[in-house]
């Protein structure tokens, strides 16, 4: 650790040892690359402590320098007062002069407010400097107040103790690696928010593409809205569209079904009643089917409306068709022809192939899940589902059957699959209304936000507008990558779901450029300002920003091309479609 020049030495003092009864830190990760100390170098001191409150400080400037004779000192900057067991780290939160004398500037008091972070203290086991949040030596007056340099910045920042990873570098030193920690931000739940065009899809893509060179055993499952995300991986990635997708109708459970099959008018309750009957007819039959009995549960074990079993949709209807000929029926016909009216219209359009459309009916249910989850991994270990032909009244129950899914895997795999959904637009299909719209989807992420972690689930939730996020899945973020953000409404949301003393540092997000972002919470070693670095041509697609000023220059499509542009619409499956 560089030594800080005390006033009343004339030569530099070695950073104190800890307190007996402060708890050490964990040495280093074997492999890990030896954070070793350069030699010392001058420190460049600042001023002085005149007040402590809390978890904040204040500090007079000593006279002040011009911009050529001195660094300057800003919001956001890291600076270190050296008391007699630790040295503590704030984060400028505010300057000020509080009496500006206009004439001259000789008798202007300048003030910087600190936010107190954490400290740095040596390591009983291994001797060496290690950073740790939380001040269990606070400063005090007259303390003196200097400028973090490259090695300070390197230990408050890295935590060279533990697995990280490195996404780009700090605002404030361009030198010093901004790293995120593994466990805490995979192993729970973060968020990544910001304005269109900041680079939320370039955040996200740069964080997961640090992971893959040294964790080759991931599994990642991208619910990619607006396919984007297809080339970011090269070889790494499963890509699935709905042309190649399977996600066979009978591993829906029942609320599922519900959502895809009935109405949300006044007969609803009635066409769930009868959607019902129905299932459990469906599953009985082929259960009785020589190719049920190839398959049938063990002895004991009972079949309900949300069992995994494979059933027939003809057999549905011929259930409907029964119940519409008997005379004893006690529900009105309207319902049952409506609910068969709705089943053959999704089996009859293509867009919906992926579903409901196999050739056969079969128990595929290991296969599914094992393309879906990387089971096992190989060489990709992340699955890219590209939803943007989805159709959108659909697409809530394909979220919801792979989110929960993915619950379900972890649960009966005892947590042996550790798995991260990433989910794009999350506000589009976990909404804050209260609706039953989106119902299934947002049960199914708010299970895994609340007890995912238990069995080794995780999610990252990218928006731009976390106000319309769902509150009980937002408030489950352990970390908050918030880049650029212009309104009120959502900085305050992202303020009130953050757990850090660090807040200040929120007030720069109407400010943040592309590419960059506050990090706060848990994934980090302490609060920071970072600058994602730069993926070039390894990136997201672009195929989202349409550049006009070219595009408007060039008849780039003529009728034969738009005549292909209309088959694709009609037809975006290339699965035949045989439900029977």
């Amino acid at each position: 650790m560089t030594a800080y020049r005390s006033e009343t030495s004339a030569r530099a003092a070695p950073l104190p040892p800890p307190m007996p009864s402060m708890p050490h830190s964990p040495a280093p990760r074997s492999g890990g690359s030896d954070r070793g100390l350069a030699p010392e170098a001058a420190a460049v001191r600042l001023g002085r402590v005149v007040s402590v409150s809390g978890a904040q400080a204040v500090a007079v400037l000593d006279r002040p320098q011009s911009a050529a004779e001195g660094p300057r000192v800003e919001i956001g900057a890291t600076l270190v007062v050296p008391t007699p067991y630790a040295t503590v780290v704030g984060v400028v939160s505010a300057v000020s002069m509080p009496i500006p004398d206009l004439v001259t500037d000789q008798s202007n008091v300048h003030l910087i407010e600190l936010n107190l972070a954490g400290e740095i203290v040596v390591d009983g086991r291994t001797a060496r400097p290690v950073f740790r949040r939380g001040v269990s030596s606070l400063p005090s007056i007259g303390d003196i107040v200097y400028l973090a340099d490259h090695q300070a910045l390197t230990l408050a920042y890295s935590h060279p103790g533990s697995a990280t990873i490195e996404v780009g570098t700090l605002y404030q030193n361009p030198k010093v690696p901004a790293r995120l920690l593994v466990d805490e931000l995979f192993g729970k739940h973060f968020l990544v928010v910001g304005t269109t065009g900041c680079g939320k899809s370039s955040a996200l893509t740069c964080i997961l593409q640090s992971v893959l060179p040294e964790y080759r055993f991931a599994r990642i499952v991208v619910l990619d809205i607006h396919n984007e995300y297809a080339d970011a991986f090269g070889g790494q990635a499963e890509i699935i569209d709905p042309s190649t997708l399977n996600l066979p109708f009978w591993l829906l459970n029942f609320q599922e079904l519900t959502a895809a099959f009935t109405s949300a008018d006044d007969n609803r309750e009635t066409e769930i009643e009868i959607l019902s009957d129905a299932v459990m007819w469906a599953k009985k039959r082929y259960s009785d089917s020589p190719a049920g009995r190839l398959r049938r549960p063990a002895e004991g074990q009972t079949i309900t409306v949300d069992t995994p079993v494979p059933f027939r949709l003809s057999d549905m209807v011929a259930y409907i068709d029964e119940q519409l000929g008997r005379l004893d029926r006690t529900l009105a016909t309207y319902s049952y022809k409506r609910l068969k009216a709705r089943i053959e219209t999704l089996v009859s359009d293509p867009r919906y192939s992926f579903m409901f459309g196999s050739l056969m009916i079969e128990d595929t249910m290991a296969q599914v899940l094992g393309r879906l989850f990387r089971v096992p991994v190989g060489d990709r270990p992340i699955t890219v589902l590209k939803l943007a032909a989805v159709p959108g009244e659909i697409l809530d129950v394909v979220i919801s059957v792979v989110s929960r899914l993915a619950f379900d895997l972890a649960i009966w795999s005892e947590g042996r699959l550790p798995v991260l959904i990433v989910c794009e637009e999350a506000h589009r299909y976990a909404p804050a209304e209260t609706s039953d719209r989106f119902l299934p989807t947002r049960e199914a992420l708010a299970r895994i936000a609340k007890e995912g972690r238990k069995y080794g689930v995780s999610l990252a939730l990218i928006t731009q507008r976390p106000s319309e996020l769902d509150p009980t899945i937002l408030s489950q973020c352990s970390t908050a990558i918030a880049m650029r953000l212009s309104t009120a409404r959502d900085q305050a949301v992202v303020r009130a779901n953050t757990h850090e003393g660090a807040l200040d540092l929120l007030d720069f997000l109407p400010l943040l450029g592309d590419r960059e972002a506050v990090v706060l919470g848990q994934g980090v070693v302490m609060p920071m300002r970072i600058r994602f670095r730069d993926l070039n041509s390894n990136g997201v697609s672009q195929n989202g920003h349409t550049c006009f000023s070219q595009a408007w220059k060039h008849a780039e499509i003529d009728q034969q091309m738009l005549e292909g542009v209309v088959q694709r619409w009609r037809t975006p499956s290339r699965i035949k479609n045989s439900w029977m």
